[in-house]
C-alpha cells in the first residue's frame, strides 16, 4: 500500500475527497477573513491614532465645527474613533447645551454598537470553522473506516495490508480537521482580543468627549452669565 500523499489520495473514495475539499475550503475562508480583517483593522487603528493626535486642538479651543470637520475628513474615513466622535460632535454642533450633551451620549452609544458590529465582520466564519471542523473531519474519518471494511471484504481477509489505506484515509481526515480547527480558533482568539482593545478605545473616547462636552457647556454658560 502506497502511503504517500498521492497514494492516499488515489485510495480515498469520493465522499472522503469531498470532505477533504470542504475542510480546505474552510481553511481558505479563515485565511481570507484573517488577511482582510488584519488589513482593515490595522488601517482603522492607524487612522484613529492619527485622528487622536489632531482632534485635541479644535476641542481645546471649543471649536465644535472645526472638530467635526476633522472627523469628517476623508483621511479618517475608516477610523472607528472618527465614527464615534462624529456622532457626538454632530449633536453638539446642533445644540451646545445639556440637551445636546444627552443626545450626544445616546448617539455615540449607537455609533459604538454599529462600529463594533462592522469591525467584527467575518468573525462568525472563524468561530464556525474552529467549532465545526473537527466534526467535519470526523465525517471523513467515518468514510475512511467504511473504506477499510470495504477493502477487507473485497480482499477476503483482515490483514493490515488490506485495511491500511482506509485507516490512513481516516487518520488524514482527522488530522486535517483538527489542524484547520486549531487555525480557526487561534485566529478567532487573536482578533477577538484585538477587537476588545478597540472597543475599550471607543468607550474611552465616548466618555472623554462627554466629559469635554459637559465642561464646554458649563464654560459657555459661565461666559454668557459674565456678560
Amino acid at each position: 500500500m502506497d502511503l504517500s500523499l498521492a497514494g492516499l489520495w488515489h485510495s480515498m473514495g469520493w465522499p472522503a475527497r469531498m470532505v477533504f475539499f470542504l475542510m480546505i475550503g474552510m481553511l481558505i475562508g479563515c485565511l481570507y477573513v484573517a488577511i482582510e480583517r488584519l488589513i482593515a483593522l490595522s488601517r482603522a487603528r492607524n487612522q484613529s491614532r492619527a485622528l487622536a493626535g489632531v482632534i485635541g486642538t479644535p476641542l481645546k479651543a471649543g471649536d465644535i465645527a472645526g472638530a467635526l470637520a476633522k472627523v469628517k475628513s476623508a483621511e479618517f474615513a475608516d477610523s472607528y474613533l472618527a465614527a464615534v466622535l462624529k456622532a457626538g460632535l454632530t449633536e453638539m454642533n446642533m445644540r451646545a447645551d445639556k440637551h445636546g450633551v444627552a443626545a450626544a451620549g445616546r448617539t455615540m452609544e449607537v455609533a459604538v454598537t454599529e462600529t463594533t458590529s462592522r469591525l467584527r465582520k467575518g468573525m462568525n466564519i472563524l468561530a464556525t470553522t474552529g467549532a465545526t471542523t473537527p466534526f467535519v473531519g470526523l465525517v471523513g474519518t467515518i468514510f475512511g473506516i467504511i473504506n477499510s471494511f470495504t477493502m477487507m471484504a473485497e480482499s477476503g481477509g483482515g490483514d493490515l495490508t488490506a485495511v491500511s489505506g482506509g485507516i490512513a484515509e481516516a487518520l488524514v481526515s482527522t488530522a486535517v480537521g483538527i489542524t484547520v480547527a486549531i487555525v480557526g480558533v487561534w485566529l478567532y482568539n487573536y482578533f477577538n482580543a484585538l477587537l476588545d482593545d478597540i472597543a475599550k478605545d471607543m468607550s474611552t473616547a465616548e466618555k472623554e468627549l462627554l466629559d469635554w462636552a459637559e465642561k464646554e457647556v458649563l464654560r459657555r454658560s459661565e461666559s454668557q452669565a459674565a456678560k
